[in-house]
């Protein structure tokens, strides 16, 4: 999982392009980057740490220019090298081109051989360069960046929010099933484009809109231009930025996804009830999911564990034994809300179970008599191709353990997921516009031997079609 941003504007997009920055670090820890242009040259500055760490007033001074792009990672594809850090800058035809990229593609290796094959060499291990050299060898035959996106959404198979800044200008362009958020902003001297909302508030901005899945948006200083290059008989929105990627102030989609995460809780809630003391989430991402849960039930709302806020996600962080090591010096209870009290703990996840057994036991300990889990998603029983880092079945602890087992296995007094059916009528979007593959097993396109409820895809690029009403119609935003 990654976050990606892209900003033209009057007065310079250095710390615009940090503050958006900060505001997607949840998205990715291991690394950062930016890219900018100041009319002649591109400048750029990566490193790997957190935002904070790699940027600094020296080297956020040497990002001259009012047009930017930047990126924090979380590899789901590509080793964790130096290399591998977003953006990435090419040159071609005295044009200066820089790439960063949200997703995962699943045709990787069949496009990497094709460009080898012809003498290609790579820099890197990531798909992102793949998608950079779709768009330079097309740029080769055509000078339309329309016409290498529409190459781009023909032959890349996956999930992929792109931002590329070419010259002085911005291009952005999300996936057909528009798996990956990615939405525009109005700030107030220029434009941004991003993976989530809140890098939009970061800015004092305005929030336009989410751009559509198969949507390509050119930003410059004379404004945004929007442009459907490709139409999808159904999306295929990814619903675990709602269960717990995406930061619950942010608009993805159409839905604010704090709403989203309290409708959950109160299903649950329908679903599962307790004859409880106290609701108490795991923070921070069962918050929301809590909070509907006691709204519905009546049952006080109190933190039974307060979250040390100077320490990453434990899901992503790189391996078990750092989750584990997290998860001692992450939480700390209060023991006043849990002595001798009948808690149910709200938790947005259960993907390897680690993080729910040592805060049971965490809880138990400092005196709860009962712990209940309440859980914000369904079992978690397939991987995730199409970038959340969850890539065996071997250590989901779902895929082979029924809800008993697993209550036992993390030691609750009783578990419940909620239904995929509530969780689907939560998030506000219709069945078949959603990704539930981690959940269901079943993929929105062709993976592999996986399931598949593949969807019909139309390149309606540079064409007019009625029934599509305004797609394929250039729409400019002043």
């Amino acid at each position: 999982m990654c976050g990606i941003v892209g900003i033209v504007d009057a007065g310079g997009v250095s710390y615009p392009l940090y503050y958006a920055l900060y505001a997607l670090q949840h998205r990715g820890q291991e690394s950062a980057g930016i890219t900018t242009f100041d009319g002649k040259a591109l400048h750029k500055h990566k490193a790997q740490g957190l935002v904070a760490e790699v940027f600094d007033v020296d080297s956020l001074s040497g990002l001259l220019g009012n047009a930017g792009i930047g990126h924090v990672r979380y590899p789901t594809t590509g080793e964790k090298i130096p290399e591998n850090i977003q953006p990435f800058n090419f040159t071609f035809q005295k044009k200066k081109i820089s790439i960063a990229h949200n997703g995962n593609l699943t045709n990787t290796q069949d496009l990497r051989r094709e460009f080898e094959e012809r003498g290609q060499i790579f820099c890197t291990s990531t798909d992102t360069e793949v998608i950079g050299n779709i768009i330079v060898d097309e740029l080769r035959h055509s000078s339309s960046m329309q016409d290498a996106v529409l190459a781009c959404m023909k032959r890349l198979e996956g999930s992929y929010s792109v931002v590329v800044l070419i010259d002085d200008k911005i291009y952005a362009f999300r996936d057909p099933l528009g798996i990956r958020p990615l939405c525009l902003g109005k700030t107030p001297e220029g434009y941004i484009v991003c993976s989530e909302s809140v890098a939009v508030d970061a800015l004092n901005g305005e929030f336009i809109r989410d751009v559509k899945p198969g949507e390509m948006i050119t930003i410059s200083k004379e404004g945004i231009k929007c442009v459907q290059i490709a139409q999808a008989s159904c999306c295929g929105f990814c619903i675990f930025e709602y269960i717990y990627f995406a930061r619950a102030d942010s608009v993805i989609d159409g839905q604010l996804v704090y709403d989203v995460r309290r409708r959950i809780g109160k299903s649950l809630h329908l679903e599962a009830p307790v004859d409880a003391d106290i609701i108490s989430p795991v923070p921070d991402s069962g918050t929301a999911h809590a909070t509907g849960y006691s709204e519905s039930s009546g049952i006080p709302f109190r933190e039974g564990l307060i979250k040390n806020r100077y320490i990453g996600r434990t899901f992503i962080m790189p391996n078990q034994k750092a989750r584990e090591n997290a998860v001692r010096i992450k939480l700390n209870p209060v023991k006043k809300h849990l002595r001798d009290k009948s808690v149910v703990l709200v938790d947005d996840s259960i993907v390897r179970g680690t993080t729910s057994r040592r805060i049971i036991d965490l809880v138990e300990d400092n005196g709860a008599k009962e712990v209940h889990i309440r859980v914000g998603s369904p079992p978690i029983k397939a991987p995730c191709y199409l970038g959340v880092d969850m890539p065996t079945r071997e250590e989901l602890i779902a895929h082979n353990h029924s809800c008993d087992e697993v209550c036992k296995k993390i030691g609750a007094t009783s578990l419940h997921h909620i239904s995929i059916e509530a969780l689907i009528r939560a998030t506000g979007h219709a069945p078949e516009d959603l990704c539930t593959g981690c959940l269901t097993g079943v993929y929105p396109l062709k993976i592999g031997n996986e399931k598949a409820c593949t969807r019909h895809i139309d390149f309606i690029s540079g064409t007019y079609q009625s029934d599509l009403k305004t797609f394929g119609k250039e729409e400019t935003i002043k």
